[in-house]
Formats: structure tokens, C-alpha cells, sequence
């Protein structure tokens, strides 16, 4: 049986793109034109079994993951789910666990739905942008209407059925000026994990042009250095923040789990619900459609030639400008989707958002520094999360007379202070 050479994830989409919602700032909503004859977006039994057969065969890991994306994913009804479940238990191999996360705008969860993604141990990523009116300035119903209470009715039933929620908020124009209330909304509601996606909308007819939603970079970068800095001095350990995780990844010598930061990408791929795989979700287009699991086996199409040469695209194509860059190694350029400016000296290909996360990992590189070298003086395992490195910081500070806190018997001044 052959494996993927490489870790996989795979957004798929077994609802197309239909979606109760119609947030103006979606891109994803627009798929449907790619099927204009279909008659309906809901991906057959018979392709969803094909598909996580293909799955469970291709993943390399002992714990095989799925990632049930949209559109909106809870649409199709909670039976649709059961049955997910039950052809993943029907050929799940012995001894491999499989693990399960939906991303959902949290509108249709009920009771009966926490109760099965508490019971199957889903990972649930929620959709919200802040406080009420910035949440329902974009994020609104086919009617308009604003939808911020009930995404929090489905968050508060999340969190009593104790279910893991990862909150995932779009930082726009609007609510970028407003960085601390943002943050102190999700420490209110008690957030363990917040991913902020910066909005970018390029105009395809002007050059470096974006849409008025689109987050300014300067903006994003002053938005994640305010927010770093009260998470640094009050949050350490009690909320994780992704792109901080991720910022702290390079000091450990860890690979960044994030593929926008990764030296390369394409391993991160679209089904959609007739079979069809795409290169990323966002390059969901005729270009990058290489094929349908009907056709072509799953593990095929991600060592496909294609597949390779999209992801390997990210570095070739990276600009000298960037590869010059003192926080390369944090940014790698970014997402190519969003790499559509020209370098100071003419070069095309540098990130918009290049300005915003030089500011941010310029700043938050002297923290992330210097609690890797604590950590190391003080563990023997140094590649840790940030959070849990920090722990070792914030402890009061060694005196020179003291004990080593590396348990070496010797005072501080005449060991690691001197190292």
C-alpha cells in the first residue's frame, strides 16, 4: 500500500460551497460557478467513502486527520456526519486512531450536534471576528441580518459540552484599529486558541491594488505587537495565539506547522464534493484542478508532478528581497496567494501583508530569543512551544548567589550564568 511521502491535510469539502451564510468577504462562495450544472452540492456516499478509504490509505502518520471544510459543513445535516463516522470506523486500520476537526460558522449547532462531536472528539474551529459589531459587519445571513448572537449561542454550547474550539477571526479593515478590544473580547469569553487570517482582496485590474475591506499591512503588523505584547505580559500559558506559536517555532529549530510560513507548500489540498482536487484552497480554479480521486488515486495526486512543482513555486519564485530578509526563516513570504506587489528594487513577487509581519516578527524576535535560551539552560528538551518556554522566563529571576536552577549543585554565577 503506498503512503504519501510526507505529512498531508486535506480541506474537504463535502458541501461544496453552499453555505447558510453570505459573508461579504468570502471567497469561497464564488465556487459554485466552477459547477454550473450541478444539481446539488452534496457529495455523494459512494465518493465520500471512496475519499476517506483513500485517505486512511495515503496518510503516513499514526493518527490519520480529516478536516471537514466549506461552504458550510454542518448544512448537510447531522446523520451525514454519523455516516462520515461510520465509514471511518468501518475501515479504520487496527492500531491507528483517527482524528476529526470541522470548521463551521457555528449557526446550526445544537444540543444533538455537541453531543456527537463530543462523543467522536471532534475539533471544532469556530468563525468569529471580534465583538458584535465587528463580527456582523461582513458576517451576515442570505437577508442580511446580522449573525454575531448566534454564533455566540453555538460557542457557549460548545463550551459546555467541553468540546475543543479553536476560534478563527478575520481581521479586516474595521476591525484592525481595534487590536485590544479584539483580544480582550476572546480572553472574556474565555478562548484557549485564537488563529487571526488577515483579510487580503487583490483588484485584479490595478496593480498592488486590494478592495476597502482589506487589512492595511502596516495596520496587521501594529495589530499582532499590541496584541503580542498584553498576551506577553498577562496571557503567557493561558491563551495560545497561533501566529505567536508559530513566530516561535525557528528559535526551537522547529519546522513551522503553518504552510503559509513553510519554505514550500501544496500539502494542504482540496477535495471537493464531486471528487475534484485542487491544489490549495485558495487556488480552487480550472489551473489547479490536477485531477478526480474517481480517476486518479488520492496518494497520486499529491505526489503528482503538479502538486510538487506548485508547492516548490513558493521558493523558487521568492524574490531576492525576501531571501535577503532578517525574519525570512519566520515568513518565508508568506502566502502566495498574496504575493502580488513589486520590491523596492522591481522584483515582482513580494508579499502585501511583507511590511505588517516584518514589523510584528522584528518585534516579538528578542522574547521568542531569549526564552529559547532559558528553556535550554534550564530543560532538557529546548524545543518547546513558546508558551511553555515563557513559563521558565516569567519564574523569578536567578541571583548570582543562588542555587542553579540546572540543579547542578553550583551557584548561578559559576554555571549557566557563565555559559
Amino acid at each position: 500500500m503506498v503512503k504519501a511521502s510526507r505529512e498531508f491535510q486535506v480541506f474537504v469539502k463535502p458541501a461544496g460551497s453552499i453555505c447558510n451564510l453570505d459573508c461579504h468577504y468570502c471567497y469561497y462562495l464564488k465556487k459554485k460557478h466552477l459547477y454550473p450544472k450541478s444539481e446539488s452540492f452534496r457529495m455523494p456516499e459512494g465518493i465520500l467513502e471512496e475519499y476517506i478509504v483513500q485517505h486512511i490509505d495515503a496518510s503516513p502518520e499514526q493518527v490519520i486527520r480529516f478536516s471537514w471544510h466549506g461552504g458550510e459543513p454542518t448544512v448537510l445535516g447531522l446523520d451525514y456526519f454519523r455516516k462520515i463516522v461510520a465509514l471511518q470506523h468501518k475501515h479504520q486500520p487496527a492500531n491507528r486512531r483517527i482524528a476529526n476537526g470541522i470548521q463551521t460558522n457555528g449557526i446550526l449547532l445544537d444540543e444533538d450536534w455537541c453531543r456527537f462531536l463530543t462523543t467522536e472528539g471532534f475539533v471544532v474551529g469556530l468563525s468569529l471576528d471580534g465583538p458584535q459589531e465587528m463580527h456582523d459587519r461582513y458576517r451576515v445571513t442570505k437577508d442580511q441580518k446580522p449573525t454575531h448572537e448566534q454564533t455566540m449561542r453555538g460557542y457557549k454550547l460548545l463550551q459546555q459540552h467541553q468540546i475543543d474550539c479553536d476560534i478563527l477571526c478575520v481581521v479586516h479593515a474595521h476591525n484592525v484599529r481595534h487590536p485590544t478590544q479584539v483580544y480582550r473580547f476572546f480572553k472574556q469569553i474565555n478562548a484557549q486558541y485564537v488563529t487571526f487570517l488577515p483579510l487580503v482582496e487583490p483588484q485584479p485590474d490595478v496593480e498592488g491594488g486590494v478592495s476597502s475591506r482589506t487589512v492595511p499591512a502596516e495596520a496587521w503588523g501594529a495589530f499582532l505587537c499590541t496584541i503580542f505584547d498584553e498576551w506577553m505580559s498577562q496571557d503567557i500559558g493561558r491563551v495560545k495565539v497561533q501566529i505567536f506559536e508559530e513566530a516561535s517555532r525557528t528559535a526551537f529549530n522547529q519546522d513551522h506547522s503553518l504552510c503559509i510560513f513553510r519554505p514550500t507548500c501544496g500539502n494542504v489540498p482540496v477535495i471537493e464534493h464531486n471528487g475534484d482536487f485542487f491544489s490549495c484552497d485558495h487556488f480552487v480554479d480550472i489551473e489547479h484542478n490536477l485531477g478526480n480521486i474517481q480517476e486518479t488515486p488520492l496518494v497520486e495526486l499529491l505526489e503528482s508532478p503538479e502538486q510538487r512543482a506548485f508547492g516548490q513555486a513558493k521558493l523558487e519564485t521568492l524574490p531576492r528581497y525576501c531571501r535577503a530578509c532578517d525574519v525570512r526563516a519566520m515568513c518565508n513570504g508568506g502566502c502566495p496567494k498574496n504575493r502580488f506587489l513589486r520590491t523596492p528594487d522591481g522584483e515582482a513577487g513580494l508579499n502585501y501583508l511583507c511590511a505588517g509581519y516584518k514589523r510584528f516578527f522584528s518585534h516579538c524576535r528578542p522574547f521568542i530569543t531569549e526564552v529559547a535560551a532559558v528553556w535550554s539552560r534550564q530543560s532538557s528538551e529546548p524545543q518547546m512551544p513558546v508558551a511553555q518556554a515563557a513559563n521558565a522566563r516569567s519564574r523569578p529571576k536567578t541571583g548570582r548567589n543562588d542555587p542553579c536552577p540546572c540543579g547542578s549543585g553550583l551557584k548561578y554565577k559559576k554555571c549557566c550564568l557563565v555559559k
